[in-house]
């Protein structure tokens, strides 16, 4: 089957599914996973193995994308009197939920019915708890915007998302250098670590690089917003293969690009503009309906404790984690109770991580496993999160407006 027929495909019933679920009520992410499995493997088999394997330039071209847009949340202009606090709260909320997730699964690995051999306990522990780090940005966004949410708190939910996908794609990294390091039997030593140190820093320089050159050509095309908006998305697909050349970390460094072309150019909301209003519908679309293709049905059947214990855990991780950083870093009291059950929703950049371990022959054994259960708990928290972070900011609004 032609690839332009089957992407042509997508396209079509993509847009009766993403108004089926609207008229439901329900966000579109979770209308493209469902195509994904209706129309894959698992489901009427619509699309051949070739193209779902054949597809990783897609999944490449949307992750470079969503990790600039998380990237671009980080303003220094609008969140510097709260920069400390909530790059505390992120970093503990990012260390529990990680703990939370590594250890359970570790302890109840026999009773969650995998069928890794023994060695690939803490491994695949440890990936499930780096992975549970990440957030939805889209989602909270989304939400975010359809209430019209303002204030502190907002502000406050908004900033952390985006520091939190920074924090994830930063564990994820060292995690996965320390992981193959225990499948090759090698000791965990200063070399070790001074790799991933030279992974993460040229990482981020290659970003930086990105965000100022595109800066450079934005100048040339000043008086061109069309013509700028195509120079951005160029250099955000050069930023993420260059990293992916060089063996660094792509999704790093293209959040690094967000986060320092929105704080260098005073433009860059306009082409942030752009991608919201034109480009992002259609790469969520291929993404999520691509990434849900990979879905196996039966083999979820059989581990069903393992996906109710990744959300259970996680979001106990994050309500905690955010409690305790907002008391050491003296937040507001309702933000240390209300903000960690916000950041419930889960969706791209953790299946994008998943998704990156399929290539990796390292994993080839639990890989599979992981992005299953990563792209299922996704629908849960998809389908959930939303009413939990539209609850939790109308509460806070209430308490702003009273106050």
């Amino acid at each position: 089957m032609q690839i332009l027929l089957i992407i042509g495909l997508i396209f079509v019933l993509g847009s009766f599914m993403k108004v089926f679920v609207q008229n439901l009520g329900i966000l579109n992410v979770v209308g493209y996973l469902i195509l994904g499995v209706i129309i894959g493997p698992s489901g009427f088999n619509l699309v051949p193995k070739e193209f779902i394997q054949g597809s990783s330039f897609i999944i490449d071209m949307s992750l470079s994308l969503i990790s600039v847009l998380v990237g671009a949340n980080l303003r220094y202009d609008i969140l510097k009197d709260m920069l400390r606090q909530i790059f505390t709260i992120s970093f503990f909320e990012a260390i529990f939920t990680f703990l939370f997730i590594s250890i359970s699964f570790y302890t109840l690995f026999d009773l969650l019915n995998f069928s890794f051999n023994h060695e690939y306990r803490i491994i695949a522990a440890i990936l499930f708890g780096g992975l549970a780090t990440a957030t939805a940005p889209a989602t909270i966004l989304a939400v975010s915007h359809e209430i019209k949410a303002k204030g502190k708190f907002n502000s406050f939910l908004l900033g952390i998302v985006a520091m939190d996908n920074a924090f994830a794609l930063i564990f994820f990294s060292f995690i996965v250098i320390i992981s193959k390091t225990f499948i090759d039997a090698s000791s965990i030593d200063a070399h070790m670590f001074l790799s991933i140190i030279k992974n993460v820093v040229f990482s981020v320089i290659v970003g930086i690089a990105g965000a100022f050159i595109s800066e450079i050509i934005d100048r040339v095309f000043k008086k061109n917003q069309g013509v700028k908006t195509t120079s951005t998305l160029g250099m955000i697909f050069i930023t993420f293969s260059v990293s992916q050349y060089f063996s660094l970390e792509p999704l790093l460094a293209s959040l690094v690009m967000g986060i320092v072309a929105s704080n260098l150019s005073k433009n860059f909301f306009l082409v942030k503009k752009e991608f919201d209003n034109h480009l992002k519908d259609i790469i969520f679309l291929l993404f999520f309906t691509i990434s849900a293709m990979h879905l196996n049905i039966s083999f979820l059947t059989q581990m069903p404790l393992a996906i109710i214990a990744y959300v259970a855990f996680r979001i106990i991780g994050k309500i905690v984690g955010v409690w305790i950083g907002s008391k050491l870093s003296n937040a507001d009291d309702n933000i240390g109770k209300h903000l960690g059950i916000a950041l419930f929703p889960q969706a791209g950049i953790a299946i994008g991580l998943a998704l990156s371990l399929q290539d990796m022959t390292d994993f080839e054994t639990i890989a599979p496993i992981i992005l299953n259960i990563i792209i299922a708990t996704t629908l849960i928290h998809e389908l959930i999160g939303p009413f939990l972070t539209k609850l939790i900011l109308l509460k806070y609004s209430k308490y702003t407006k009273n106050r």
